[in-house]
């Protein structure tokens, strides 16, 4: 049972071939193109101000030289929320929940944010990794730990993404597989769990959209460092 539980991690294949290329590259084919038009349809222009509404609120700390993410940050952060929702559709498959495709992300971008940094400024750069006002005995040490906290950075940002859409899944499937075996014996008990998993599928469009957004924020503070 547990190892059924966990197969809908797997990444799919058809005849040898894996799947999760065309699960990555068909949220592209959902989105609304924008026309030459004066007057755009509702769909695009809710989409427009989405998208002006959230790079503005995540360029907002940011100085000029940090503007020039923001179409990157703005994609991948619609890019991310696409592929979370649409993980929560029977029978499909999340890319998100890889802990590889989400270190294929953090790790380019958080090494860019580090590369900009040494470049532009490695006197601030490198002073991050000891604070202020040290005592020398504790240099040492901080720079150490300073380090490997600089270091664990994208790591953390795979590891968040990974873990929560993970565990959200699986308990949708375990309350999905409860309300299944209670229904014919318990039909009461089968409704309340049935109402339980309803609310824990709207909590889990939530999460979606909030860990999406989470891991841009913080590639955003990452450079926000740096520049």
């Amino acid at each position: 049972m547990m190892v059924s539980f966990f197969d809908q991690f797997a990444s799919p294949s058809y005849l040898g071939i894996p799947l999760i290329a065309i699960a990555i590259a068909l949220p592209w084919v959902l989105y609304p193109t924008s026309s030459s038009r004066w007057i755009n349809n509702r769909l695009i222009t809710i989409q427009g101000w989405f998208i002006n509404r959230f790079t503005n609120q995540l360029m907002l700390p940011l100085n000029v030289g940090g503007h020039k993410w923001a179409l990157l940050l703005a994609s991948l952060m619609i890019f991310l929320i696409t592929i979370n929702m649409l993980g929560l559709l029977p029978y499909t498959f999340t890319p998100t929940t890889q802990l590889s495709l989400n270190m294929g992300f953090a790790v380019p971008l958080w090494l860019a944010t580090v590369i900009i940094g040494m470049r532009n400024q490695p006197t601030v750069a490198l002073g991050h990794l000891l604070p202020e006002g040290t005592p020398i005995p504790l240099i040492p040490v901080l720079i150490i730990i300073e380090t490997i906290s600089l270091l664990i950075r994208p790591l953390a940002l795979g590891v968040r993404l990974t873990a929560n859409l993970t565990a959200g899944h699986l308990l949708i499937q375990l309350i999905a597989t409860a309300v299944f075996v209670l229904l014919p014996m318990m039909p009461t008990v089968a409704i309340l769990t049935a109402t339980v998993l309803f609310l824990l599928t709207l909590l889990e469009v939530a999460v979606a959209m909030i860990q999406a957004y989470v891991f841009v924020l913080l590639l955003s503070l990452y450079l926000q460092e740096n520049v």
